[in-house]
């Protein structure tokens, strides 16, 4: 199920500024991805650096499945290295990752950055980002496979926005059928999904268990904060919840 797009209430303000800026910049940063590789090596977050404090810079070797070797190149990161909490939310693996990425954070990211303010938008954002990123260094904190992506961060706006629009209509192309459905069903469709394959690590590529996390936090985030979102829309735009 691919989103196409939202209601956007007129009633939420004006241009989302900050979500679209959070766009570009991810866009920008997976270009010159393309032209430097080790940034994607040195700059994703992986579980064993935060927990030890210590940029590993030499390839690493896993087991897979079949027993073979498989080699994990790593590269100079940030100092501390903790930063890497950040910057991998910033980078991606593939046009397919990003692009993914970005259509669910444009779809329903305004709606959120409208109904928390462009600053406290941007700080939910990056704690949502952090608190996925951290989920996975607790499911292996061993792990030396490198995590990267905004999936995390926007699974936490996923939620905020089944908490705060569960009503909107959310345009979905479903195979091959164009349809309409509540962002309760398509949102939650999704982190059922998430929470079927959650095997507390790295699946088929996909960290399931980043989405969960961050999708957690969002949720009892975004329940806590409500009242005081409700009281800032106006009546026609909060009548809905």
């Amino acid at each position: 199920m691919i989103p196409l797009g939202d209601e956007n209430d007129d009633g939420l303000g004006g241009t989302a500024y900050v979500n679209i800026a959070i766009i570009i910049v991810n866009v920008i940063v997976f270009l010159f991805q393309l032209a430097h590789p080790a940034i994607t090596d040195g700059f994703s977050m992986i579980p064993r650096e935060i927990v030890t404090g210590h940029d590993i810079i030499t390839t690493q070797y896993i087991l897979a499945p079949d027993g073979s070797q498989v080699a994990i190149p790593q590269a100079p990161g940030p100092s501390p290295i903790y930063l890497t909490l950040l910057t991998s939310l910033f980078l991606h693996a593939s046009i397919i990752h990003i692009a993914g990425n970005m259509l669910f954070l444009f779809i329903f990211g305004d709606n959120i950055e409208r109904a928390f303010g462009s600053a406290r938008y941007l700080l939910f954002y990056f704690a949502c980002g952090v608190v996925a990123n951290l989920s996975m260094v607790a499911a292996d904190p061993t792990s030396v496979i490198p995590n990267l992506g905004a999936s995390g961060a926007i699974a936490g706006v996923l939620a905020a926005y089944l908490v705060l629009f569960p009503r909107n209509r959310v345009r979905v192309l479903f195979g091959y059928w164009l349809t309409t459905v509540p962002a309760l069903v398509m949102i939650g469709l999704w982190i059922v999904v998430q929470f079927i394959s959650l095997g507390g690590g790295v699946q088929g590529g996909v960290a399931y268990g980043a989405h969960v996390g961050g999708f957690l936090f969002g949720a009892v985030i975004t329940f806590f904060a409500r009242p005081s979102v409700m009281r800032r829309l106006p009546p026609r735009v909060t009548s809905d919840f």
